[in-house]
Formats: structure tokens, C-alpha cells, sequence
């Protein structure tokens, strides 16, 4: 059984355990600690979840947890695939006349993926992935989520050779949401592309509609210091380089970082000043097979490393390190599910010369047509 089948399988029958992804995810709270999400937190993020199908459940979802902050607040994450149940929630929305501005992008996005000859399928597959900002003074639902592509299907090495697939994407992303074509940024966007490395690859695509307008691009796979440097300068980030050498040898100091990763914010007037940084303990690509199993105890050396930092909350640290778990079998009306739950990665934010933040994005998914 291939992995799509799979996933129609669980969706099918997480349909018959709620109304919504609320409802899946109120069953969770006991795995969640309160350092981490805070009740308050916690209703605001099921009252999110309300407004979402329940088959989301069979694709990964889970939070943006601040690891720089004592406060016990998340921002939450979901996937949905077109030509699944989840699209079909959306084109019913449209079809009650009752779409939002979300709505109307996810679909824009899904026409095109399902679209013959579909030149962002061949990249992308049919996957999005959507960030919600959830905010502690607002029950406000409005707001447009993050939307995020991954080149999944056809990945996109550095080399200069894949410049279409590179523009595919990004174009794709801004037209879905109803923005002019701003040459100056797709210009900025070629050239973060055309300086990678050959070995690196751009693991992903992003943009915060409902925030100031950039793309936000991952590039995985500097082998070294040197590398990144050269990268950076190349592509003229205007923060301190030494500020990103600073963290970057402090972490190799304690750990063994084997590849690293950076967020790169790009604009029509070029990069913007902030920084995120991977730091990865062992190589993962999003087409291995076991993807969402591996590195269930590869974390514990890197938090570790983690704990000497000043602006990381110990508490919330402390706490962390019991997330990720061998996957877990559930049972429910329906029948026996198998839960995956993990740490997908940490970022480093380095701004104003650095580092200023440190953020742990967590996941869990579900699949009732899996045994252990």
C-alpha cells in the first residue's frame, strides 16, 4: 500500500470519530504539557481546530512552540492534499458560497496541481501546508495562515539547472493569493537559488500573506561554515555573518552537526535581516520512506546542546524532551490507529547580530492503515 492510499484510508475513517480537527485534537491534551501550550493557548488553538476538517489528522499537523519565551503559547500547523477529503471540505465552501480569502487560495492552488500537465505537481506533488498564527487576544479567524510547497516530488538541487521549477513555485504561491508579479523579488528569489551550492537543495517554499510580503525559502545542506558563509555573502544578507559563525561553532562544539539549514526571507529590495538556522544531526530528506519515524532519539544530543543556551526557557526544554516517542497505537470507535509524534526541527533565529530566538516546530499524524 502506497502512502496516498494510505492516507484516503485514514481520512475515511477519522471522518467517522468527529466533526472537526477540534474534535481529534481535544483527545491529545493529556500528551501536551502546560509549559509548552497553557489552557488559554490551548482553547484558542482548538477553537482554530473547529474551523477545520477532522480528516487533517491523517496528514501531519501539530505547533510552533518558543522556546525563547516563558510564556506557554504555539502557533499551529496543518496539511491538507488535493484530490483528498480535506479538498473536498474546501470546494464545498466554495460551493455554499461561503469561501473565504483561504479558501479561495488553498483552491486556486489545488487547480493548478490538478491541472494536466501540471508543471507545480511534478514538483510538488499535491501536498500545501498552512501556519496559523493563534493569537492570545483574538478569536479573530480571519487572518490568512502561512502557505507552504515543498519540492517533494522533483527536488530542487543547487546548480543553476532547475531556474523554471524554481520560478514555477514561487509564482504559483503569489498568484494564489491575488499578488502582482514584483520582477524585483523574482529576480532576488533566482539569484538565492543560482549561488546554492550543487549539493543543496531548496527544501521549501513560503509566504505569510497576512504579513509583510517576502518568500521565504529553506535551503538545506551546507556541509560546512565555509559553505554557508559563502552563500551568505553571495546573496548579500545584511546581517553579520560572524553573529551566524558564533552559533553555528558553539552548537559544533557540543554536538555532532553533520549539515545545516537556512530561512532566508527574500524581498523586491533583497534578503531580509532576520535569519533562521537548521542545524541537523542527521541527514533526512522528505522522500525517505520513513521520513516521520526517523530520528526518534537523534534529538537528545542536540537539546542537550540546546540547554547551555541562555535564551532558551529550561522549562519548557525540560519538557520538550519527552515529546518525541515511538509511535503509539490508539484505539477508537472506529477502529485501531497508529500514532507517530515527534520534533520535526528546531530553528535559530538570528537577528540584530544574534541569537535572538529558538523555535521547535512539533508534529503528530495518524494513519488507520498501518501496523507496527
Amino acid at each position: 500500500m502506497d502512502i496516498d492510499e494510505a492516507v484516503l484510508i485514514t481520512q475515511e475513517r477519522l471522518a467517522q470519530e468527529g466533526q472537526n480537527l477540534g474534535d481529534l485534537l481535544s483527545s491529545f491534551r493529556d500528551r501536551i504539557s502546560p509549559t509548552l501550550i497553557g489552557e488559554l493557548h490551548w482553547k484558542r488553538i482548538l477553537k482554530r481546530a473547529e474551523k477545520l476538517p477532522i480528516e487533517m489528522g491523517a496528514l501531519p499537523f501539530g505547533f510552533e512552540i518558543p522556546l525563547h519565551e516563558p510564556t506557554p503559547v504555539a502557533d499551529f500547523g496543518v496539511s491538507l492534499a488535493s484530490g483528498t477529503r480535506t479538498a473536498s471540505f474546501y470546494e464545498e465552501l466554495q460551493s455554499n458560497n461561503t469561501a473565504g480569502e483561504t479558501t479561495k487560495a488553498i483552491l486556486k492552488l489545488f487547480k493548478q496541481m490538478d491541472s494536466n500537465r501540471s508543471n507545480l505537481r511534478d514538483i510538488v506533488g499535491r501536498k500545501l501546508m498552512l501556519e496559523y498564527d493563534i493569537d492570545s487576544d483574538s478569536d479573530d479567524f480571519r487572518t490568512m495562515p502561512g502557505m507552504f510547497l515543498r519540492p517533494g516530488e522533483r527536488p530542487i538541487m543547487g546548480g543553476g539547472q532547475q531556474v523554471d521549477d524554481v520560478t514555477t513555485v514561487v509564482d504559483s504561491l503569489v498568484s494564489c493569493v491575488g499578488w502582482n508579479r514584483d520582477v524585483a523579488e523574482r529576480k532576488n528569489v533566482k539569484r538565492a537559488y543560482l549561488v546554492q551550492p550543487n549539493h543543496t537543495r531548496t527544501d521549501s517554499f513560503g509566504i505569510f500573506p497576512s504579513r509583510s510580503r517576502s518568500i521565504r525559502l529553506a535551503v538545506m545542506g551546507f556541509n560546512d561554515m565555509q559553505e554557508l558563509r559563502t552563500y551568505l555573502e553571495n546573496t548579500e544578507w545584511p546581517g553579520q555573518i560572524s553573529a551566524v559563525e558564533s552559533v553555528v561553532s558553539r552548537f559544533q562544539e557540543r554536538t555532532n552537526v553533520v549539515r545545516s539549514g537556512v530561512n532566508i526571507d527574500v524581498q523586491s529590495n533583497g534578503l531580509g535581516p532576520s535569519l533562521g538556522l537548521t542545524l541537523i544531526v542527521k541527514q533526512r530528506f522528505t522522500k525517505d520512506s520513513r521520513y516521520w519515524l526517523d530520528g526518534q532519539t537523534d534529538w537528545e544530543p542536540f537539546l542537550r546542546a540546546l540547554s547551555l543556551e541562555d535564551v532558551v526557557d529550561p522549562i519548557k526544554l525540560k519538557d520538550l524532551e519527552s515529546w518525541h516517542s515511538k509511535p503509539t497505537v490508539l484505539f477508537a470507535k472506529s477502529g485501531r490507529f497508529v500514532l507517530l509524534q515527534g520534533i520535526h526541527h528546531i530553528k535559530l533565529v538570528v537577528s540584530d547580530n544574534q541569537l535572538q530566538k529558538v523555535k521547535a516546530y512539533l508534529f503528530l499524524v495518524l494513519s488507520g492503515a498501518i501496523a507496527l
